[in-house]
């Protein structure tokens, strides 16, 4: 096979794609997050899209912080799964917003293509330099 000798690396590659996007997914949420609640109704509003209208400064805020936790939850690849849950959602509500609004695939493309790596690592998990893998290590010591 080709490049087979990068397989000894596969978990420094999940560590690099986690921080990366953990730092983007900081960098959008934290400003929905400190907003405040005009912000978060703004942000909530995208819940229209699937007929869900009451509330949106309650579904802006869970976008925040889905966002900025979220991010920093695949930084530290702790909570991982869950984290990446509530990710997915939050990038389907924005691809079907995009989508309700007419900006097509290029305007839902960053929405999709995050959301299709989230649901990747929901399947992958964070790999084993993550506090998931060093907390579940340290509780298989104890049995």
């Amino acid at each position: 096979m080709i490049l087979t000798f990068l397989d000894k690396h596969r978990d420094t590659g999940l560590l690099i794609l986690r921080i990366g996007l953990g730092c983007m997914f900081l960098f959008h949420g934290f400003p929905k997050l400190f907003g405040g609640p005009e912000k978060w109704e703004k942000v909530g509003m995208a819940m229209g899209s699937l007929g869900i209208t009451f509330l949106p400064a309650f579904w802006g805020f869970m976008a925040a912080i889905s966002e900025a936790l979220g991010g920093l939850c695949l930084i530290l690849g702790f909570l991982l799964r869950p984290a990446c849950i509530l990710l997915t959602i939050t990038m389907l509500v924005a691809t079907v917003s995009h989508l309700s609004r007419g900006d097509g695939l290029g305007g839902a493309s960053h929405a999709i293509e995050v959301g299709i790596v989230f649901l990747s690592l929901i399947l992958i998990g964070p790999g084993k330099h993550s506090l998931d893998e060093k907390l579940n290590a340290d509780s298989g010591d104890d049995a």
